[in-house]
């Protein structure tokens, strides 16, 4: 069956739309995948066609309609042209179209969801209470049990998967907001997500929090008390995992292949390595919705927005693996 894979477009001032364009002309020869761009449709056309792309946009008819490149705004207006870079307008109809592509994809209208980029700034600023797309989807989804995995290669095929025990926190508050069922559960979605990706095993290191992990105590216990218990609880139920490992060497091991996925304790421990290596092709997977969520894993890039030069190599990868896990599914 023809997979169906929603585009959130993003906030309309920054690259989300241009990447979106610059990847679906460059993935279309691949298979015959139907997309739904959810945005403003007047916006859209008009950059498909100022960037010479050419895609054949079409109006949304629902169903079965013919087209593989249809257009979608749930909005009753279109949005002026020219607004200023992270204008309260643009952010309002981003968190619009996402809430409308999770919407479609509970009602099964959709096979997957891919997001193109939001400024939780400029969401905040436009009066919405907003954490990040990863935690609006989840409270949409009602869903109890879900983890940020950003995933991507370098050039020479070799991978980083790096699943979150926490996401978007100060860093004084993470130790705070660490448990063990929190650990346990986001082991248990790691060797879920290679499962998903037909890995031939699902080997899960975990990090610990402290430099040197803890060093037994000295700097720090929340290794003894917190992530071990969580690691042998993973074990006992027969999960291929290690750790609490030191973060600053355990990196370099999971690069080599010894590892499949790593649990991260905090934001930028597991996403500084992996953006060392997969800068324009890292991706964020959000583990444990009851249906497929990417995106790619940059920012809205105000300041390259209009000028035509945005890579869209990172939401090329998103729309790869949500195809990817759509088949698998």
């Amino acid at each position: 069956m023809t997979a169906r894979i929603g585009i959130s477009l993003g906030d309309i001032t920054g690259i989300g739309p241009e990447v979106t364009l610059k990847a679906l002309a460059l993935e279309a020869p691949a298979d015959d995948t139907r997309y739904l761009l959810i945005g403003d449709a007047e916006h859209t056309r008009r950059l498909n066609a100022q960037l010479g792309l050419n895609l054949p946009l079409q109006a949304d008819a629902g169903g079965d309609a013919p087209g593989r490149f249809c257009l979608c705004h749930p909005l009753p207006d279109a949005l002026p042209a020219g607004l200023p870079a992270g204008a309260p307008a643009a952010a309002r109809a981003a968190y619009a179209w996402v809430r409308e592509g999770a919407e479609r994809c509970q009602r099964r209208q959709l096979d997957a969801l891919v997001t193109a980029p939001v400024s939780k700034e400029a969401i905040v600023r436009a009066g919405q209470p907003f954490v990040g797309q990863t935690e609006m989807l989840s409270q949409l989804a009602h869903a109890q049990r879900t983890a940020m995995m950003l995933l991507g290669h370098d050039d020479r095929g070799r991978w980083l998967r790096v699943a979150l025990a926490t996401t978007h926190l100060p860093i004084k508050r993470v130790s705070d907001h660490l448990t063990q069922a929190k650990i346990e559960q986001v082991i248990e979605l790691a060797a879920e997500a290679c499962r998903g990706l037909g890995l031939p095993r699902a080997r899960v290191a975990v990090c610990g929090l402290n430099p040197h992990a803890g060093e037994g105590g000295e700097m720090g216990t929340e290794e003894q008390t917190i992530i071990t218990p969580a690691v042998r609880a993973a074990q006992s139920r027969q999960l291929d995992v290690a750790g609490p490992l030191a973060a600053d060497a355990l990196f370099y091991h999971a690069f080599k292949g010894e590892f499949d996925a790593v649990v991260a304790m905090y934001h930028d421990q597991g996403l500084a390595p992996l953006k060392m290596i997969a800068f324009e092709t890292g991706v964020n997977w959000t583990l444990g919705l009851p249906f497929i969520r990417t995106s790619p894993d940059h920012g809205t890039a105000y300041d390259i927005a209009g000028q035509g030069k945005a890579n869209p190599s990172s939401m090329v990868a998103a729309l790869r693996l949500a195809r990817q896990l759509a088949r698998n599914r």
